[in-house]
């Protein structure tokens, strides 16, 4: 069964404006359990119920995608959950045509003011700093304020002795702020590594897709690195890349599978271990004080 509270609703501004987005499971609640949900990957149908009780999970295996806050809440102990740095948000720095409606539209369809949460929680009883990417805002794509927010939470965690772990989904960095958004990945590795050299541990879980500038930059770098089944993890696109060298990719080319095999990955984690794993791995490197 799925933790109590998994579906509360995000506490910001925008809930209050009523411009916060009915999340899939308000919608098929208001529907009624005999609302079906069908996979697509095998195309069987599920009630929306039994479905939200698999963790979002098709019984083939295909892993639905979850919004920050579900993560979040998914991961940690009931009412431990602190949100850090809710106030940042983008800045249409660069006039690039149409950012501000994107950004807009991007807040109201999200329910969120950026395409990360960061918060202090603890998990299987631990305090940790967390974070967790929104993929319906832009895409999880990484601007000047989801690389402020993510680092300044590595920053945090690392004065007050805290692991950090995080969950990334993400189209890569965002082009509507050119460089300033390729810098992100620089300050964010810098406030990765300043972590990690001072005796800080870091576990990340790759969900999908994880793409781009994330994964060239704070998704890669953790101690431990997970995978959800099946995710996209890689720099460019599959097409991208048959294109340049004008060859054909082997077949799962940049699923967290093939990365499992090459090494780039630890390990593969089924959404319905993942709690039980991640509050295991932090106690083996949990520093005693």
């Amino acid at each position: 069964m799925l933790k109590k509270g998994l579906f509360r609703n995000p506490k910001n501004e925008l809930e209050g404006s009523g411009k916060r987005r009915k999340s899939v499971s308000d919608k098929k609640k208001a529907e009624g359990i005999k609302a079906q949900f069908v996979c697509p990957v095998c195309k069987e149908n599920m009630t929306w119920n039994e479905f939200a009780e698999n963790y979002f999970v098709c019984d083939c295996g295909y892993h639905y995608k979850m919004g920050a806050r579900q993560r979040i809440d998914f991961i940690a102990d009931t009412g431990t959950f602190r949100e850090l740095y809710a106030d940042l948000t983008s800045k249409d720095i660069l006039s690039f045509p149409e950012y501000a409606e994107k950004l807009k539209r991007a807040q109201a369809t999200s329910g969120e003011k950026e395409a990360v949460i960061c918060a202090t929680a603890k998990i299987a009883g631990i305090d940790c700093a967390v974070f967790a990417m929104e993929g319906d805002f832009m895409m999880g794509s990484m601007g000047s304020v989801v690389g402020e927010k993510i680092t300044r939470l590595f920053e945090y965690a690392d004065q007050n002795k805290l692991p950090v772990v995080g969950f990334t989904v993400s189209g890569g960095a965002r082009m509507q702020e050119g460089i300033i958004s390729l810098m992100q990945m620089a300050k964010t590795s810098g406030a990765v590594k300043k972590h990690g050299d001072n005796g800080g541990f870091y576990l990340c879980v790759l969900t999908n897709p994880t793409t781009g500038g994330v994964t060239a930059s704070f998704a890669m770098e953790a101690d431990i690195i997970l995978a959800e089944p099946g995710a996209l993890i890689g720099f460019a696109g599959p097409r991208v890349i048959e294109q340049t060298i004008r060859r054909k990719l082997p077949p799962g080319f940049q699923t967290a599978e093939f990365l499992l095999e090459k090494g780039f990955v630890d390990r593969i984690a089924p959404r319905s271990e993942q709690r039980e794993l991640v509050g295991k791995i932090l106690s083996l490197h949990e520093k005693r004080r």
